[in-house]
Formats: C-alpha cells, structure tokens, sequence
C-alpha cells in the first residue's frame, strides 16, 4: 500500500489531500447510515476502500498531470459517484442496513468541489512540473526570454543560430546549433520552441526552423517585436503577454478543446461504469484461459512525444515481446508498423477479443486519465517513431486516441503511408462534429471485425 500511495500521491500536499478527501469522505458515509455501530464503521471502511482504488486507476492525486481546475471537480464527481454506486448496489443486494445515498451525497460532494476549487487549485498551481521549452538563440534575445520563462516555472534547454556566441554560463542545457533542430525534436519531448532570433539577422536560419516546427507539428513562438520593450505595453497585451506570438500546426479551437476533453471525461466514466460486469467478466477469462497477468502495459507515445503505458487485455502469450524479434521477417505490414494476420503469439481467447476489439477497452482507463482521448490518430510504440519520416511526427501534435479515420477505414488492410496520411486528414480538419461522427462509424466497423489481425 505504501508504494501505491507514493505512485499515486507523490508529494507530501497529495498525500494530505488524499486523507482530507478520504476523512471527509468516510464522515459523510458513517453520518448517512443508521444502524449499529458496527455498519456505520464497516460502510465507512468500503467507501475508503472504493475511493482509494477509483483515484488510483484514474491518478486523481498525481500532480504531474496537467489538469484544470474544472477537470479535478469532475475527477472527484467520479471518484464519489463510485462510492455511491458500491454503497447503494452493495446495500441493496446484501439486505443489510446501509448508507443513505442521497444523505451522503449532499454532505460529500459540496466539500470535495470546494476543496477542488479552492485549497487544491491553489496546491496544483504552485506543485505543476516545469514546462519544458526548447529556446534557439543564445544572444541577447535568447538569454531574457531564457530567464523570463525561468521565472515562469520552465526548464529550458538551448541551442544557437549560426556564428552566434555561446555565452558561459547558460541557465540550461546547451543542445549545439539551430541546424541539429531536427535531431533534437527526434530525441526530446519540448512543450514548444521559442524562435529568439529576427528576419533581418537570421533569415535562413529562422525560416529553416519555423519549417522544422511546422513538419514536427510542435508549437512554436516567435517575437512579436523586433526590439524590447520598457515602459511601453501593446494595447491588447494578452495575445503577446510574454512578447512572443505562439503558434500551433493544428487549428486553434481552445473552447472545443474543453468541450473534446469533457466529453473524454464523462464518456470514458460512465462507460467504464455500464461496462464493468462485462470487463470483470473478460478480465476472469483471459485469467483463466492462459497464464499471465490480465493486463497488457505496453510503452506508447503520446501527445508531442510523451510516453505513457497504454493499458489492454492480454491477448497473447505472456512471453510475447520476446518472441516478437524472431517473427520480425514475416511483418506483413509496410512501414515500420509490425502485423502478421496469423500471429502465433495470439492466445484463442485473444482471437475472439482482437476481432472485436475487447482488448482495447481498458484504454478508456487512459482516455479518463488523460493519456489519451477517444477520437485520435492510434498511440505508436516508441520503435515505430524513431523510423518515422519528419512529416509523419506531425501525428504527435494531437492527443492519441482510441479510434480514428484508419478505424474506420480497414484498419490493418490500409497501407501504412496511406494511415498516415488520414491521420494528418484528421489533425487538419478537426472539429467535435467529427469526433462523434466518427465514434458511431467506429461500432459497426468494430463489430464487423473487418480489417483486424
């Protein structure tokens, strides 16, 4: 228990929330059941327990996360609906003396928004990890916009135009010149890249890496004045606020990006929910049809290339990653992508789960999480992105996501350019309408079973 408590509440401020929120609670449990005693403190201890376990799987406490203040109220909704959910169900079923759901509710919900709202927005705004930028220019420009970020909560790592001095020392990581921008962007996850440097003195170089950021699909910035300012302000100064002019290769949308990631929320809980006797049910055969763990983590790579493990039920055998590398001459998929339609690795239950795509249900444990979404192009595994062409790292730009236009498509039988390119379709033509439209293609296409391996 105490490893899984430092996993999922990291820092000495998660851990008191985690115990403020389970206190609170556990109160409201124990003041909402009538009875003896002993079923008050019983009830109590299953609505702990059940908390505990729903903001484990979905890292309520995980401050890493970059999560909005609205997104952690609606993360704590879910973590005491499923408490009522256990205690109403439970009661019901086992004809004992059990909580008023609704009592309970009244009292629980109220103080754990506020404490969202309040305390733990405050929390989170001051525990955030940096963000990690990528500053080309190590002149003047370079330096301020280094240390102004500094003070904004950043870790930024350098590089430099063409016979530009390198100063000594630099406040962060010197990565070489402007040049090797494409190798970087290869190696290293950046939030965005900031462009110190002017047209009139850096022309080539500057517009070669505004052309790297475009291919790569990270967000960039560029000045927004070619001198600094003093005293003087720009009239609507939140569009500069920190002097630069921010761009993204994906169109700007920010309130249908909240309204994506509500329906994320609401979606991937309450499916969770309506699906749990059958995921239970799943998770008992593939446990009792062939050795191994239930679960299948496997590394992915995420939003700009951030790496996250992406959950699904086994459907091979246990020992499959190491029989990957002998099977490797009979890929029968173009590209760097690996499928064989005949996998010998595959388990017979696994069949009948890949067909349907069962396996990949628990993912809506990722898309709650964050790390992922339900419409988007599908998370590559890390080998795949390190053969990938420059243009194709733009599919990292977005969110991953459950399904796409390749789900809908044929999934395995469209050639592995051709994915690529719906995906770039998809990032290019977004909309939320789309989204569901392509969420109720994906059923009949998943039922069908047609282009899976």
């Amino acid at each position: 228990m105490g490893i899984s408590i430092q996993r999922f509440a990291p820092t000495p401020t998660a851990k008191f929330g985690l115990g403020l929120d389970v206190a609170v609670l556990a109160g409201s449990v124990f003041h909402a059941t009538s009875g003896p005693l002993a079923f008050k403190v019983g009830w109590a201890a299953v609505a702990m327990l059940v908390f505990w376990s729903t903001s484990s799987v979905i890292r309520h406490y995980a401050y890493t996360a970059e999560r909005a203040a609205w997104e952690d109220v609606l993360f704590a909704l879910v973590c005491v609906l499923s408490v009522a959910t256990v205690v109403g169900f439970g009661g019901a079923l086992l004809a004992l003396p059990s909580p008023d759901v609704a009592q309970m509710l009244l009292i629980a919900l109220p103080l754990q928004i506020l404490f969202r709202l309040t305390v733990f927005a405050f929390v989170r705004a001051q525990t955030r990890p940096p963000r990690a930028l990528l500053i080309v220019g190590t002149g003047p420009l370079g330096r301020i916009t280094g240390e102004d970020l500094g003070r904004r909560r950043a870790q930024c790592s350098y590089l430099s135009w063409p016979g530009e001095k390198v100063p000594q020392p630099l406040p962060g990581r010197y990565l070489g010149e402007s040049s090797a921008l494409p190798v970087v962007l290869e190696g290293e996850v950046f939030d965005e890249v900031y462009l110190c440097g002017l047209p009139h003195a850096q022309e080539r170089s500057l517009q070669a890496a505004v052309g790297t950021c475009e291919t790569f699909g990270v967000p960039f910035a560029l000045p927004a004045y070619s001198v600094r300012l003093g005293r003087a302000s720009p009239v609507a100064s939140k569009a500069v606020a920190d002097g630069f002019l921010h761009y993204v290769t994906g169109p700007v949308k920010p309130e249908l990006r909240v309204v994506k990631r509500l329906l994320d929320i609401v979606a991937s809980a309450a499916a969770l929910w309506l699906l749990f006797p059958f995921l239970l049910l799943v998770a008992a055969l593939v446990k009792l049809t062939s050795p191994g763990p239930v679960f299948f983590r496997q590394l992915r790579v995420g939003l700009h290339g951030k790496r996250f493990h992406m959950l699904k039920f086994r459907s091979m055998v246990a020992n499959a990653e190491a029989l990957k590398a002998a099977l490797a001459a009979k890929n029968e998929q173009d590209g760097p992508v690996f499928k064989i339609k005949r996998d010998p690795r595959v388990t017979p239950l696994g069949r009948v789960l890949r067909k349907y795509s069962v396996d990949e249900l628990p993912q809506l444990v990722n898309v709650l999480r964050g790390d992922m979404t339900l419409v988007g192009p599908r998370p590559p595994v890390p080998q795949e992105v390190a053969q990938y062409e420059p243009w194709q790292r733009r599919r990292l730009s977005v969110p991953p996501g459950l399904t796409c236009l390749w789900q809908v498509s044929g999934r395995n039988d469209v050639a592995f350019e051709d994915w690529m390119y719906l995906d770039l379709q998809y990032i290019d033509h977004w909309s939320v309408g789309q989204d569901i439209g392509l969420l109720f293609k994906t059923v009949p296409a998943v039922v069908s079973g047609r282009g899976s391996h």
